[in-house]
C-alpha cells in the first residue's frame, strides 16, 4: 500500500513539474517565485528523469543493477501514463477560464503545452529504453512493436500498458528468485560431489556467450554448481558425438580430479551420453545420466520425413547445414547421420547394443505441450505432426519415447500450456506461469547432491 501512495505522489509532482509553464500562466506569476519554480520543477523532473523513485528503495537490498534499471523503467511508464489525463484537463479547463487572451499569452500557452508534451515523451522514452536494455521477458516480439506502433493512438497506449505489466511481473518473478538465492547461498545446494557436465541437443553448440542452457547455468552455479559443458559437434551420429564425450569426460576428469561426473543431457545429448557411457568406457567415470527430453525410442515423424523427403532436398540440406557449421567451429558435421539416427528404427537398433550400467545411476524427464502455440516456432508447428505420429509430445519428442529407465518424471503443470522441448533448456528465456524451470534444474541437482553424487 504505501508503495502505491509513493508512487502516486512521484506522479502527482511530476504533473505539476510538468504544467509548471502552463500553471504560472493561468495564475499569471512572474518574476522571481516563476523562475524559482520552474527551476525547482526542471530539477525534480530531470532527477526523476536520471533516478526514478519506484516507490520501494528499502527494499532493494536483493537487487541486481538490472532489476533496478528494469523496475525504475517500469515506474518512468507509469508515471508517464497516470500524468497525462490529469494534466490534459487540467490544461482544458484552466485555459478555459483564463479571459484577455492576446498574442503573447496564446504563444506563452502554446509552449506551455509543447513542454508538458515533452516532459510526457521524454518519460515514456526513457522508461520504454530502460526496459529494452533490461527486460528479457520483452523479446524480439515486443521490441519491434514498440519500435512499429509508438506512434499509433490507442494502440500505443495498450502497448505501452502491457509492456509496464511484463516488466512488473518480471520484477516480482526475478526479485523472488534473488531473495530464494540469498537465503540458501550458504547451503550451496547444488554443489554436488561430482561436477555436472551439460549436453546439449542436435543443431546447437555450446557457444560461449549464448548458452544452450538459457539461465539455467548461471542459476545453477549461484546455488553452488561447479559445471563443464559437451562441446561435442552440433550435429553427427550418435557414435560420433558419443566418442567425442568419452574423450571430454576423461578430459575432465583427468584435469580436475573429480573422478566422475554428473551428465544432464537434453534431446540428443541424452542418446550421445548413453553411447559414451555404454560403449565409449565413460561408465567408470559416470555417477549419474539424467535425460531430458531425449527421443530414446526415436520419433515416428522422423521416419516419415526421411522416407517422403526427395534426395535432392536432404542433400542440399545437409550441404548448407554442414558448411555453416563448419564456419562456426564443428570439424566434422553430418546433418543426415544426425537425422538419420533419431528416427525410431535407428533408436529401436542402437537400443539393444546399449545396456545401462549398473554403476551409473539413470534418471529421465518428459514433457508435453497442451497446444500448438504453446511453443514458439518452429514447435508451434512440428506439433500436430509429432502428435500424429507419436502421440502426447513437447513439440517434437513424445513422451513415450523421452522415458527411460525406472527412475522417470513427467511434467504437466496446471494450466493450459504445458512445456515445449525449447522451455527445457529455457530457449526463450520465458517465465512460464506455473512451471520455473530454473528452480526445477536446481531441484534436479539438489536430489543428485542429497543421493551422494
Amino acid at each position: 500500500m504505501m508503495r502505491k501512495i509513493k508512487r502516486l505522489m512521484f506522479a502527482l509532482l511530476s504533473a505539476v513539474g510538468m504544467m509548471m509553464p502552463g500553471i504560472l500562466l493561468m495564475t499569471k506569476t512572474g518574476g522571481f517565485r516563476a523562475i524559482l519554480s520552474l527551476t525547482v520543477s526542471f530539477l525534480f523532473l530531470l532527477y526523476v528523469n536520471i533516478a526514478p523513485p519506484t516507490g520501494n528503495a528499502g527494499d532493494l537490498h536483493v537487487d541486481t543493477k538490472r532489476l533496478i534499471q528494469l523496475r525504475r523503467g517500469s515506474a518512468l511508464i507509469l508515471y508517464a501514463g497516470l500524468t497525462f489525463l490529469p494534466c490534459a484537463l487540467c490544461f482544458f479547463y484552466g485555459f478555459r477560464r483564463m479571459s484577455d487572451w492576446t498574442g503573447g499569452k496564446i504563444l506563452l500557452a502554446v509552449l506551455s503545452v509543447l513542454c508538458w508534451l515533452c516532459g510526457e515523451g521524454i518519460l515514456l522514452l526513457n522508461g520504454c529504453l530502460r526496459l529494452m536494455a533490461t527486460s528479457v521477458q520483452m523479446g524480439v516480439r515486443y521490441r519491434l512493436l514498440l519500435l512499429l506502433c509508438w506512434w499509433i493512438p490507442v494502440v500505443n497506449l495498450l502497448l505501452f500498458y502491457k509492456l509496464y505489466r511484463l516488466a512488473e511481473q518480471e520484477y516480482e518473478t526475478e526479485r523472488e528468485k534473488e531473495e530464494l538465492n540469498t537465503v540458501r547461498k550458504e547451503s550451496e545446494c547444488c554443489h554436488t560431489r561430482y561436477p555436472l557436465l551439460m549436453v546439449h541437443g542436435v543443431f546447437f553448440r555450446d557457444f560461449r556467450f549464448m548458452n544452450y542452457w538459457g539461465r539455467i547455468s548461471k542459476e545453477l552455479m549461484k546455488n553452488g554448481a561447479v559445471i563443464y559443458y559437451g562441446n561435442q559437434q552440433s550435429a553427427a551420429s550418435v557414435a560420433s558425438c558419443g566418442e567425442e564425450l568419452a574423450e571430454r569426460i576423461r578430459e575432465i576428469v583427468r584435469e580436475t580430479g573429480c573422478g566422475k561426473v554428473n551428465i544432464i543431457a537434453h534431446s540428443k545429448g541424452g542418446l550421445d551420453a548413453r553411447y559414451a557411457v555404454s560403449k565409449c568406457g565413460a561408465a567408470d567415470y559416470t555417477a549419474s545420466l539424467t535425460t531430458v527430453n531425449t527421443p530414446h525410442r526415436g520419433c515416428f515423424f522422423a521416419d516419415y520425413l526421411l522416407e517422403k523427403a526427395p534426395d535432392g532436398l536432404r542433400r542440399f540440406l545437409a550441404a548448407r547445414y554442414n558448411g555453416t557449421l563448419r564456419r562456426l567451429g564443428d570439424s566434422s558435421p553430418d546433418f543426415l547421420s544426425a537425422v538419420e539416427d533419431l528416427t525410431a528404427k535407428a533408436c529401436l537398433m542402437r537400443n539393444g547394443s546399449l545396456p545401462d550400467c549398473a554403476s551409473v545411476y539413470y534418471r529421465s524427464v518428459a514433457t508435453s505441450m497442451k497446444k500448438a502455440k504453446s511453443g514458439r516456432f518452429p514447435l508451434n508447428m512440428s506439433y500436430y505432426l509429432v502428435k500424429h505420429f507419436d502421440g502426447e509430445n513437447d513439440g517434437l519428442v513424445s513422451i513415450d519415447s523421452a522415458l527411460w529407465g525406472d527412475v522417470y518424471a513427467i511434467l504437466r503443470p496446471r494450466g493450459n500450456r504445458g512445456i515445449s522441448h525449447g522451455d527445457m533448456i529455457d530457449l526463450n528465456r520465458e517465465n512460464i506461469p506455473e512451471f520455473d524451470v530454473r528452480e526445477f534444474y536446481v531441484n534436479l541437482v539438489k536430489d543428485l547432491k542429497e543421493k551422494g553424487f
